[in-house]
């Protein structure tokens, strides 16, 4: 079987790349390494570097390789940034998609879409939250995933082909970006590592459902191997637990030995201030459940961060 992710080379992609390529199938990468490494995939993986808003491009590489299943990870995924900059989030993850089913659908493959459990749903009084809710995003971000969801969704049955979205928690662990505005347990570990004091926006109290990139990894190969029953379905991928921002700084300072309080700065806006998901659809339909606590997927990033200083 034929397998291209897109986003490949970033966090969760790459990720899921060596989990696919470990388990046997013919793995393609496709990332812009705009924030995505190529140093983060095996080197006899392929990698093709192309941005999903250039359509050429993507006809191009479509007309010269052909997949069965396309797991479509690719997007701007920052909340903060899709508030300043709104067009800018539509190109890549509206259009983006867009530009993918288009010039995919010839071959009718099946796409995995990752979409947003955080973001799409808006603030719910009921949680853990179940895929029956309401879509309210509150940010362009989630706005621009829901129509991602509804544009594959649609298309992809009018194309032949097959569509399942995977709406995922707040995704933590080894390799992501700590620069940026998203991940916050990797930039609170790498500015703890630093010695250097980590900022939270708002009184901290605000919730997040943390769910570890390896669970995440595991979410998306069961689907895969589940085709008769989540094809042209739409799952939460989380833990079901909610987490303060407080909560997780002082879980990361006592793996990191860090002895400060956080730093507060004013909240910003178009953040949600309660979320956790439920996974009870998807573990029915494939048996799948998280099995890394929060405080050992921190103690495994950690140490990643530690030996990236090291290296």
């Amino acid at each position: 079987m034929k397998v291209l992710v897109t986003g490949g080379a970033g966090f969760i992609g790459s990720h899921l790349c060596e989990a696919l390529h470990h388990e046997g199938y013919q793995v393609f990468a496709l990332d812009n390494l705009s924030t995505g490494r190529q140093e983060n995939l095996p080197p006899t993986l392929p990698l093709y570097q192309i941005d999903l808003r250039d359509q050429d491009a993507l006809n191009d590489f479509f007309e010269k390789n052909s997949f069965d299943v396309i797991f479509h990870l690719a997007a701007q995924v920052d909340v903060r940034t899709s508030v300043d900059s709104p067009l800018t989030d539509a190109e890549i993850n509206v259009l983006g998609t867009l530009n993918l089913i288009s010039a995919a659908s010839r071959q009718k493959p099946w796409i995995i879409f990752a979409s947003t459990g955080g973001a799409i749903y808006g603030e719910k009084v009921s949680l853990p939250i179940t895929e029956d809710a309401c879509p309210q995003p509150e940010a362009p971000y989630g706005i621009a995933k829901l129509a991602g969801e509804l544009y594959g969704s649609r298309l992809m049955k009018l194309y032949g082909g097959a569509w399942t979205t995977l709406r995922l928690a707040n995704v933590y662990g080894p390799r992501q970006n700590p620069f940026g505005e998203a991940g916050v347990v990797a930039i609170f570990t790498y500015r703890m590592l630093q010695r250097s004091i980590p900022h939270i926006y708002g009184d901290g109290l605000q919730t997040r459902d943390f769910v570890y990139v390896e669970d995440v990894v595991r979410a998306f190969l069961s689907v895969l191997k589940h085709p008769d029953t989540t094809q042209g379905e739409t799952y939460n991928v989380g833990t079901s637990q909610q987490t303060s921002v407080l909560a997780l700084y002082q879980t990361i300072a006592e793996a990191v030995g860090f002895p400060h309080p956080p730093k507060h700065l004013p909240p910003k806006p178009g953040e949600l201030r309660h979320n956790a998901l439920s996974y009870q659809k998807l573990h029915q339909a494939t048996k799948w459940s998280p099995q890394v606590s929060l405080s050992q997927g921190v103690r495994q990033t950690v140490t990643y961060f530690r030996q990236l200083q090291k290296s």
